[in-house]
């Protein structure tokens, strides 16, 4: 018989476990759904198949699954399936977690002992017309796009992609078409080891390079440039005696700085440069560009731990609400001897979970979307209960880069967003003249919708908004990817 989930709040009221793989046909649609809208949005989250081995767990430690949505011709087709990694396939058959805690082999039942733990939970990008479900902690699963089956738990690209990991953030290349990767704990968990690697379009490695990293933590999200990779080194460190005595994977260390290190596209370990930046949470990028010899990161920086669920060494996380995030532009100068990089704020709106227009990757760019917190709306906790440790964002908000302007769409005081994409309205548009697609979720009716917003005039609130037959649990990430990318 199966054993319920535990009281927690990762589980409970909008955020249960869904555990349901579903599929749907022309879904309803208020409004209308632009025709130049034509391609999938990819997206997955932890959706835990069986109630945790130990007891409790963390939100991060689900199953991955994965949700297609197909725009063709104003109408939307509707797909999930589970990602069947090593790990899901083993428990499927034992019908209960044999895996442990996050990251931690040693709290796993001894008869999966070798199996790989990831769970492709984390992000959904297509290279080389195959479907990549990703987790930091593993190697990619490949999957087909259309059917969302899973072809490979255990993907390599050609077969020479060796490192034990591989990021959830790969970059593409909008130019090249390359897909650029680096694995951090490459050798094995708790390791300084990091592998870098370039594919090209036809999912060949064409470049790998070894090199460690000051100290074995968290490397979450990098960026990438026309000419250079930059990846920070957060201040969640990993120790193998932590693992062993059962403690939680990552330690926030608040004595340690940010480090940056920056490496040429084809580069190797002797072509680093490290640069320090104080204490702070790096979160993910916007995106990243050179111009000369100066390399330009934006991304999103907190003031403190915000992944609370692994406090530091002495039990320690902040308040929930406390910590402080914002987005901003390091500048480092290659030029220079300097091991500081400058920073300078990029908006006052604040938020997580940013998208561009994707065609300007890796170059200088204006526009950027994100899932938006505003402190100032309204919350109907009588109606939708506490707010959910899965998700604070409460709008959907764009901010131009160059001018600082930003706007925001708030869809009510019982409604939360999740992660916004960005599509294009045609492959020659101007960046940013095209449409953001978002997840909402409807908390005091426990049910999802998929909005679409005229990108430029976010505001305004959507223009389509189409009813999910499913309550699709609070994401991660999700790419939109057109249809040239993946023809039937």
């Amino acid at each position: 018989m199966g054993r319920p989930f535990p009281d927690l709040p990762i589980y409970a009221n909008f955020e249960a476990p869904g555990r349901v793989e579903a599929e749907a046909i022309d879904l309803e649609v208020e409004g209308a759904i632009p025709s130049s809208l034509d391609g999938t949005f990819f997206r997955v989250a932890p959706d835990p198949q069986w109630s945790p081995r130990l007891g409790t767990d963390i939100f991060f430690n689900g199953d991955g699954m994965v949700a297609a949505f197909q725009f063709h011709n104003g109408q939307v087709d509707f797909k999930t399936r589970y990602v069947r990694t090593q790990k899901f396939v083993a428990e499927q058959q034992a019908r209960k977690a044999l895996f442990g805690a996050y990251r931690n082999p040693f709290t796993d039942d001894p008869n999966v002992a070798g199996t790989s733990r990831g769970t492709g939970n984390t992000n959904v990008v297509v290279h080389n017309r195959i479907l990549l479900a990703l987790k930091e902690d593993s190697p990619p699963v490949a999957m087909d796009p259309h059917s969302l089956e899973t072809l490979n738990n255990l993907y390599r690209f050609d077969g020479k992609m060796m490192s034990a990991t591989f990021t959830a953030h790969p970059k593409k290349d909008p130019t090249t078409g390359e897909l650029l990767g680096i694995g951090y704990a490459a050798k094995g968990e708790t390791t300084p080891d990091i592998a870098y690697y370039v594919i090209d379009k036809d999912g060949n490695t064409v470049h790998e390079a070894w090199f460690k990293a000051p100290h074995s933590a968290m490397i979450h999200d990098f960026a990438a440039t026309e000419n250079f990779i930059v990846f920070p080194i957060m201040p969640l460190v990993s120790d193998l005696e932590r693992l062993k005595a059962g403690k939680p994977h990552f330690t926030w260390r608040p004595d340690l700085d940010q480090v940056y290190g920056v490496l040429p596209r084809r580069g190797g370990a002797d072509d680093i440069r490290w640069f320090d930046a104080p204490n702070a949470f790096p979160g993910h990028i916007i995106n990243a560009f050179d111009e000369g010899g100066k390399v330009y990161l934006d991304m999103g920086v907190a003031s403190d731990n915000v992944f609370t669920w692994f406090p530091d060494a002495s039990g320690h996380a902040p308040p929930r609400g406390s910590v402080r995030g914002s987005f901003v532009q390091w500048t480092f100068d290659m030029s220079s001897n300097s091991s500081l990089p400058h920073s300078r704020p990029l908006t006052s709106l604040a938020g997580e979970f940013p998208h561009i227009d994707d065609r300007y990757a890796g170059h200088s760019y204006r526009h950027s979307f994100i899932a938006a917190v505003d402190p100032s709306k309204p919350y109907d906790q009588e109606k939708c209960g506490p707010r959910s440790p899965n998700g604070c964002f409460n709008a959907i908000g764009h901010f131009d880069v160059a001018t600082s302007k930003a706007k925001a769409w708030f869809p009510g005081a019982t409604s939360t967003v999740q992660e916004p994409v960005f599509a294009p309205r045609s492959e020659t548009a101007p960046e940013g003249d095209g449409f953001v697609v978002a997840l909402v979720n409807r908390l005091a009716e426990r049910r999802s919708d998929l909005v679409v917003l005229d990108a430029q005039r976010i505001d305004e609130g959507p223009i389509a908004t189409i009813h999910v037959p499913i309550r699709l649990r609070t994401g991660l990430h999700g790419n939109w990817v057109p249809v040239s990318e993946i023809p039937s």
